[in-house]
């Protein structure tokens, strides 16, 4: 492979014109730009991106914060922000966490030595005091989880009215008694979400019964499975389940076909965010559509903004309820 002073002698010109011509083009002639060029062209000459981006110090590289990779509500985020981040010559790294402390510090630092330019942080168990810290030199964009109270900009869609939405809509099919499948309520989603189902049955009248919500440690199939095995054991049942994830509701669906209990006749069931499982269920399950690929964009666009110095704002994007066979 040629290197830059070959590419100098061949163009009869100096290796610093050649570096400006791939650096600052704007500054060179055409007629000298046109002969670098053409020297690199014929010698098939690939710049070293490395030395370049140290030399601008920058690594156009970008790191991409979640707890779990095998979760698939990240995967069309990660789409969205690798899309992104192409078109606009950026790399991402996925980092996933496994929300473990030390895991995370490992990839702060690539932040800290300049080997990375930003953070996407989509962990809602992310030491958040960390990364307000790191927040105040380098560029941090929460996306779908975000802490109140930090100053770190974020993208999410508003979960308390989703909730509130999901659960009006059982509320209007006839459902008085209806469980929550919940997360820790450490985390923010898990209290906007228990927020939205507890504004709704207030709305309507309707009593909270502690017995019908069920907290879950895992947002996965297994837990989806021993909530409904709970809510089944009890001698008054609801006849609805709201979920605060998919992957719980795929569990509850899974525990009504393997007992028998016909859904929605005898169980209505709705999730949230409509991950690509969520449509291939039997029966097909109602759910809160996030707009996962738009998360994972504009999370770029906004982190990219950042690093370039520029201003961003919060950003709420719509969500919608889809209404299929499980209510």
């Amino acid at each position: 492979m040629a290197n830059i002073n070959e590419v100098a002698k061949k163009a009869g010109v100096s290796v610093a014109t050649v570096s400006r011509v791939l650096n600052s083009p704007n500054v060179v002639t055409p007629r000298t730009k046109a002969k670098v060029e053409d020297a690199i062209k014929k010698l098939n000459y690939e710049p070293s991106m490395l030395g370049r981006n140290l030399r601008n110090s920058e690594s156009r590289l970008l790191l991409v914060l979640v707890p779990s990779i095998s979760n698939p509500f990240y995967i069309d985020i990660i789409k969205g922000i690798e899309q992104s981040a192409l078109d606009q010559n950026y790399n991402i790294l996925l980092c996933e966490t496994d929300s473990n402390p030390e895991r995370e510090e490992i990839y702060f630092d690539l932040v800290r030595k300049k080997m990375a330019d930003g953070i996407i942080s989509m962990d809602p168990a992310v030491n958040i005091e960390t990364l307000k810290e790191l927040s105040k030199q380098y560029a941090i964009i929460q996306c779908s989880e975000y802490s109140e109270e930090s100053d770190i900009p974020y993208v999410t869609i508003d979960n308390e009215e989703a909730a509130y939405r999901a659960v009006k809509h059982l509320i209007k099919l006839g459902h008085q008694e209806i469980a929550l499948f919940n997360s820790n309520e450490k985390y923010l989603y898990a209290r906007e979400r228990k927020e939205g189902y507890m504004r709704a049955l207030q709305e309507y009248g309707l009593p909270i019964n502690d017995e019908f919500i069920i907290m879950t440690d895992q947002l996965n199939f297994d837990s989806g499975i021993e909530a409904t095995k709970r809510i089944m054991n009890l001698k008054d049942r609801p006849t609805a389940i709201f979920s605060v994830s998919d992957l719980l509701a795929v569990g509850a669906l899974k525990e009504m076909n393997r007992t028998g209990v016909k859904v929605p006749e005898e169980m209505a069931i709705i999730g949230f965010d409509n991950i690509e499982f969520s449509n291939m269920t039997y029966p097909t399950l109602t759910t809160i559509a996030q707009p996962m690929y738009q998360l994972g964009t504009v999370a770029a666009n906004m982190l990219i903004e950042k690093v370039n110095g520029g201003e961003v704002t919060n950003t709420i994007l719509n969500h919608e309820l889809l209404i299929r066979e499980s209510t």
